[in-house]
């Protein structure tokens, strides 16, 4: 096992091993093969960061991107962009993808300039789709890790060849040069945690009996963040999983607390029916997304269980999740705004790219591993947004994360009207 602070928050992080061996993925974005001749060198006096570039800069707007246009000139060489996959998530192709390549644009570069790519779910596709982009002149490579593994194997390979790293979204624990953009992943959680307790109060849940459906603690150390949160808010310390029979002083009882190997949302469900048939007193439940949220809905909704009796949580405000929301399954959702983690990404690689130093304002925290097994990284972390009927309509709604026709035709235009959200 290997523990990890993000913050001042320490989490658990379970690693897996396996050989990495294999071909390019596939390329999901615009932008040829090959890095653009016509950038000039890096020269670190001639590069200057905009003074007031921080990271409450990033708006819908995209606008102060164009800051960066002149870091850019003074930078050389390719941004090698690598997704994780395309399934476990609908974000990477609707909107990393499309936001990280409008970020780029609107800092100044050509399509030959950066380069995207999806690694399809595959360690040996990742790792090989980093080679490739360092082979064709990468100085920079921004890179969601699949796992621990590919992440720190990518990360030794960037820095062996003196290539700049930006681990998206999940956190790396090697070497030294590279950085972790994100959000704050424990804050997620906290989120989650005040959601649950928020609900059960809303909902008139008199002796919370609860059951944790945790994401996937086995791979993913964001997972176990989110978990540290909640588990902070809702039973006072940050164990993960916490031990069934645990109370607070709210009188909540734990009946039981399990993880989702993979975030599979299939095994969430069977995970939940077989707690639920055998504990039909849970009444009060906390997913880490809204995937899980919605396999457990889906086995409540299947026993008979009516809106608004027993508690659901989640995040990535999903179209599922916001139906369930304003459908009275689910308490809330959270949201992160992809499109600041994508401007957030490029300007951090466009500032290393031309050879200078991130700001504090950019770069405002640290994430490391507690037991000392890595390295500290310098940590850019965005603040994330509970997301419930009350706020969706100047949330997810108006950044068109969530189409409102599409959730409005689902769940109906009178549910839409009293939650403010016209289609």
């Amino acid at each position: 096992m290997r523990t990890l602070t993000t913050g001042s928050s320490t989490v658990t992080r379970a690693t897996r091993w396996g050989a990495v061996l294999g071909m390019a993925g596939m390329a999901v974005a615009c932008g040829s093969s090959t890095p653009s001749s016509s950038a000039p060198a890096s020269s670190s006096a001639a590069a200057t960061v905009p003074s007031g570039l921080s990271l409450t800069s990033f708006d819908s707007s995209f606008s102060a991107m164009s800051q960066l246009s002149g870091l850019f000139k003074a930078g050389k060489g390719m941004v090698g962009v690598i997704l994780p996959d395309t399934t476990s998530s609908t974000r990477y192709v609707n909107f990393d993808l499309p936001y990280l390549t409008k970020a780029f644009k609107a800092a100044g570069y050509g399509s030959s300039d950066f380069k995207i790519d999806n690694a399809q779910g595959n360690d040996a596709t990742e790792l090989a789709d980093a080679q490739a982009d360092i082979t064709l002149g990468a100085s920079v490579l921004v890179f969601d890790p699949l796992d621990s593994t590919v992440g720190n194997q990518i990360q030794a390979l960037a820095q062996s060849h003196g290539v700049a790293a930006i681990s998206y979204d999940r956190a790396t624990f090697q070497g030294t040069n590279t950085y972790y953009v994100s959000f704050d992943n424990v804050q997620v959680g906290k989120l989650i945690g005040q959601g649950v307790q928020k609900c059960v109060q809303s909902w008139g849940i008199a002796t919370p009996k609860v059951f944790t459906l945790n994401g996937g603690e086995d791979t993913d150390p964001n997972a176990v963040s989110f978990a540290q949160g909640y588990n902070s808010v809702v039973w006072g310390d940050t164990t993960t999983p916490e031990p069934a029979g645990k109370t607070n002083s709210a009188g909540w009882t734990l009946v039981g607390d399990q993880v989702t190997p993979g975030w599979v949302n299939a095994t969430g469900a069977t995970i939940f029916q077989q707690q639920f048939t055998a504990h039909p007193e849970i009444n009060t439940t906390i997913e880490a997304n809204d995937g899980l949220a919605n396999a457990v809905i889906t086995v409540l909704k299947n026993a008979g269980v009516a809106a608004k009796k027993i508690p659901t949580t989640g995040q990535d405000a999903t179209l599922q999740g916001m139906e369930n929301i304003l459908q009275g399954f689910q308490c809330g959702s959270v949201y992160k705004a992809v499109y600041l983690e994508a401007q957030d990404a490029v300007a951090i690689a466009t500032i290393l790219r031309a050879g200078a130093t991130p700001p504090p304002a950019l770069v405002n925290s640290t994430t490391k591993p507690a037991s000392g097994a890595g390295s500290s990284e310098p940590a850019s972390l965005l603040t994330p947004v509970w997301v419930d009927a009350t706020n969706m309509a100047s949330t997810v709604i108006k950044d068109q994360f969530v189409d409102a026709a599409t959730l409005c035709t689902a769940v109906g235009a009178s549910v839409c009207s009293a939650a403010s959200i016209t289609p």
